[in-house]
């Protein structure tokens, strides 16, 4: 999808800057012209010449440079791409941004630019979570600006956190949604995640022990395959992924009024760990001891059963109906029983006993069960068996016959 595109790379200056060599040769192996930009400290870090070679396009630097300036240059640069990327996009970029700053050619640009703008945020781990920054990438976002990253990880400082510049890769990915890309486009796809928490009184709870790092990384997935995602979750341990709708819950009667109001949809991701039931006398206040040694009684009520609900949802039924099954036995046994009862297509079953380090780990192993049988995955990351999971969505969504 990117062939013939045309990119205006902003390079901000830090050491992730070398980052965006990579990120340029990416590109241009895609198909892609790039018209590279450097900020005046970004040529601390990469030079004018390693840039331009492998842009194959001269580097763009100065406001006043007089032989495009009689012809309003910047404002001619800043509408003949299709996007402009900033990677790495500093703290100070951000801050510019925000504050419609154009005092230098890269401000300018981006002020002056009527495309979309997408930027990778790179910095220390305290500028990151400062309340400013934090600040100004809300206003970046409500201004309508796409992000890609940061990560977590190790920086240059020596510090481990967020603000570790996204890699290539993971831009790429994000420059090809933005400019419509990825076999998924113009799909929209509704993923649920994360335990549901079911009230005993205003301070106490039934929950499970789902992170809903699996239905994340699902979500994400599919994102970067170019669909919009509607992403329902529960209260979960790890963030929501950036480039969704993210809609959050509590209980498991609000996921389905959220799940319902998100229909239709071309498919459903059911990955949340869904309470099977609630407490029906949830006190209104905190119950208290009374010395007596005896436990209050719980009446406990069935929750409504929101895979079945969406598998049988008429006319409103997405295309490709995907549910889950966390077993502690018999698990191909009873998941291939589940997707029969609840009528999807394919279950996503695991075995979640406390020896497999599934529940709440990072790593997961998985079986297909559709009505071609079962197909058992090994053992692997979690963004791994979502990668995989929305590949074969994208298969049965754009390939009618391999919905199997």
């Amino acid at each position: 999808m990117l062939a013939g595109k045309r990119i205006l790379l902003i390079i901000g200056g830090g050491i992730a800057a070398y980052k965006s060599l990579e990120l340029i040769r990416r590109l241009r192996d895609q198909g892609a012209e790039v018209v590279p930009v450097l900020t005046g400290a970004a040529k601390q870090f990469v030079t004018p010449l390693s840039v331009a070679a492998l842009a194959g396009n001269p580097v763009h630097q100065d406001l006043f440079d007089l032989t495009t300036e009689a012809e309003m240059g910047h404002i001619q640069l800043s509408r003949s791409a299709d996007l402009v990327v900033v990677a790495p996009c500093t703290a100070n970029l951000m801050a510019k941004m925000a504050g419609g700053h154009a005092d230098d050619l890269p401000s300018t640009l981006l002020m002056a630019t009527d495309k979309r703008v997408l930027i990778a945020p790179a910095m220390n781990v305290r500028m990151w979570t400062h309340p400013a920054t934090q600040r100004n990438l809300a206003l970046l976002e409500g201004d309508g600006v796409l992000t890609c990253g940061p990560d977590d990880g190790s920086m240059a400082c020596g510090e481990f956190g967020p603000g570790r510049m996204a890699e290539p890769v993971m831009i790429l990915q994000a420059i090809d949604r933005a400019l419509g890309g990825g076999r998924l486009a113009g799909k929209r796809i509704l993923v649920t995640s994360g335990p549901t928490h079911e009230p005993i009184d205003p301070v106490r709870y039934i929950a499970n022990r789902s992170s809903g790092a699996q239905g994340t990384a699902i979500a994400a997935a599919l994102r970067d395959l170019g669909a919009k995602v509607v992403f329902v979750t529960g209260p979960a341990d790890v963030p929501p992924p950036q480039g969704v709708e993210v809609v959050k819950v509590q209980t498991a009667r609000e996921m389905l009024e959220a799940v319902q109001a998100a229909l239709p949809a071309d498919a459903a991701v059911m990955a949340a760990a869904v309470a099977d039931w609630r407490v029906a006398n949830a006190a209104g206040s905190k119950m208290k001891k009374d010395g007596s040694g005896k436990a209050p009684g719980l009446e406990f009520a069935e929750n409504p059963d929101i895979l079945a609900t969406v598998s049988k949802s008429g006319d409103k039924r997405p295309g490709l109906v995907v549910g889950f099954a966390a077993e502690t036995d018999n698990v191909i046994e009873y998941a291939t029983a589940k997707r029969l009862r609840k009528g999807c297509d394919w279950i996503v079953a695991n075995d979640v006993s406390p020896a497999t380090g599934i529940m709440g780990g990072s790593s997961n192993a998985v079986t297909i069960i559709s009505d071609q049988g079962a197909e058992s995955w090994p053992m692997m990351g979690k963004d791994e068996v979502a990668r995989r999971l929305a590949a074969r969505i994208a298969g049965a969504l754009t390939e009618p016959s391999v919905k199997g």
